[in-house]
């Protein structure tokens, strides 16, 4: 059973005949204790801080039975690994001699979640602000806003916390949108002319640095880290629940 935040998603998974349902990770609605295994792939370094990305392996945990594990996987801050460069930095798209981004989380051999896409938005220069305040209630104190770096596409992180460019492409055979037109992952290689049409947003991600995420899971009482490694650009650990 599969759920995802993204309805369109979800909507393809069900033309495909498979069971999936929209929900957020911090609040599966599955019964405790149900499951024999559970997979994280590539979610957890979406949330923006680290009682957040703790809830939601705490939350992992609350799913599975004693004795059922669990997988997940994170995007690491380490693209350059014991002297070996990753799947991410290694694979270029050449196009006219332009490289275009494709989505991060399928070059480095995970399901795509979407599709970032290099553009003249990606520059070295360009900034988002991002205020916390709303996660902290409607009274609370207003915070000063915060600027997070745009990555550039196939280098090395210089911060754990930054924004991907990612473009939105529809399917031309599909007019009207629908639920794959909505979630069409771009091709690698896209033309000029659909790259000045689609539009462009920055999805936010935490990189993690060794040790991470094996310290946030032993953080929990319930769970016992059965093997943690590196895999192609990524963070992983293998769970068990006590």
């Amino acid at each position: 059973i599969g759920c995802d935040r993204s309805k369109n998603l979800v909507d393809i998974c069900g033309e495909k005949g498979f069971q999936a349902f929209v929900c957020d990770a911090l609040a599966v609605p599955i019964r405790s204790g149900s499951c024999d295994a559970c997979i994280s792939i590539a979610v957890i370094h979406h949330f923006s801080t680290a009682e957040r990305r703790l809830a939601t392996i705490r939350e992992l945990a609350r799913l599975l039975r004693p004795g059922g594990t669990a997988l997940i996987y994170v995007w690491a801050m380490e693209q350059e690994y014991r002297k070996q460069k990753s799947k991410y930095l290694k694979e270029k798209s050449d196009s006219k001699g332009k490289e275009e981004e494709m989505n991060p989380d399928a070059t480095r051999g995970l399901p795509r979640d979407g599709a970032p896409e290099g553009s003249s938005l990606d520059s070295r220069s360009s900034h988002c602000p991002l205020r916390d305040s709303e996660a902290k209630g409607h009274d609370a104190e207003p915070v000063a806003a915060s600027v997070l770096p745009v990555h550039t596409n196939r280098t090395c992180f210089h911060s754990q916390d930054l924004l991907v460019p990612w473009h939105l492409k529809s399917d031309p055979k599909k007019k009207g949108g629908g639920a794959a037109a909505a979630a069409k992952l771009s091709s690698p290689v896209a033309s000029e002319e659909s790259q000045e049409l689609s539009p462009v947003f920055h999805r936010y991600y935490h990189v993690f640095c060794e040790g991470e995420l094996e310290a946030a899971c032993r953080a929990l009482d319930c769970v016992r880290v059965q093997k943690s490694y590196y895999d192609q650009g990524n963070w992983c650990v293998v769970l068990e629940k006590l």
